[in-house]
């Protein structure tokens, strides 16, 4: 996406900047003081997941969301980083270039996974881990053997994401997709996302995203991995569902939850101002202390 034709009318454009920590050229908005919470959308997502959150996170912190490698207004450095390591490794160094120490990682969907893997790579000194959502299970059955194939295809063939993103942009396509997460925005906030899925550039990446996407190694090391970690599901995500989240739980050392009742896959768009609650909650140090509670 061009960062001049949406500038105007980007949510929190004022607070945006642009980072080269190579092999990418990062857009990150930053906003709030104190100590530092670092914010990661889904796949297919930008920072705009975040616009009603993160004022109210900012109230007490230091929030910087980005966009991910590709999406957004990220520029894509190379194609081949676009999984799950290769993202939390150019994240870590983007923060490391910017001396930038989060003390906990906020992240959405595959951005809850990017932010684990992340707190095994920081290890022995994690920050907290608060996931929205947190798609931790590869796909199921057949699926799982025919959508990384797809994936892989659609990313390795010419004009294909300039076809899906003219196509899908029009007519009522994001919407539909929308509703398929269980989740009913506001019509502006699926604005921002018809925007998204009209560039080849962010279709593009979210497909290579897609098709680079491994997630065994991170569930094998769930019980070892050593962040406290608060995983908030919904139980009408039909994307995620609130079991992926138990499960993840239930493995981890220090790990607990809670289940939000009527919301969907983009329940921090939906109600933030509830999703910040619980989030500012878990950051509250006498929760610090709590571990192994379950969902």
């Amino acid at each position: 996406m061009e960062w001049a034709s949406n500038k105007a009318t980007w949510p929190h454009s004022e607070h945006s900047r642009f980072v080269l920590s190579k092999p990418h050229k990062w857009h990150l908005q930053e906003m709030g003081q104190g100590p530092l919470l670092l914010l990661i959308h889904g796949a297919g997502g930008a920072t705009h997941s975040w616009q009603h959150m993160m004022p109210i996170l900012a109230d007490r912190y230091r929030v910087i969301a980005i966009d991910l490698p590709g999406q957004g207004f990220t520029k894509l450095g190379a194609q081949q980083r676009c999984g799950l390591d290769s993202m939390a490794e150019d994240i870590i160094a983007l923060c490391n270039a910017e001396k930038l120490r989060p003390d906990a990682i906020i992240g959405h969907s595959a951005g809850a996974a990017i932010a684990l893997r992340m707190a095994e790579l920081l290890a022995p000194t994690p920050p907290q881990i608060i996931g929205i959502n947190a798609a931790l299970e590869p796909f199921a059955g057949v699926a799982g053997v025919l959508f990384p194939i797809l994936a892989k295809t659609i990313a390795a063939v010419p004009l294909v994401s300039d076809f899906f993103s003219a196509t899908t942009s029009m007519g009522t396509g994001v919407e539909r997709i929308l509703k398929g997460t269980g989740s009913n925005l506001q019509p502006s906030d699926i604005s921002y996302y018809k925007r998204l899925v009209a560039s080849r550039s962010h279709v593009n990446a979210t497909l290579q995203m897609m098709a680079q996407w491994k997630l065994d190694a991170l569930i094998d090391g769930l019980p070892d991995n050593q962040a406290q970690t608060y995983l908030i599901a919904a139980d009408n995500d039909l994307a995620v569902p609130p079991s992926t989240s138990q499960k993840a739980v239930a493995k981890m050392p220090h790990a607990r939850g809670h289940v939000l009742s009527g919301l969907g896959h983009l329940a921090h768009e939906e109600n933030a101002g509830l999703v910040a609650d619980l989030i500012l909650e878990a950051l509250a140090p006498s929760h610090l202390e709590n571990q192994g509670i379950s969902l």
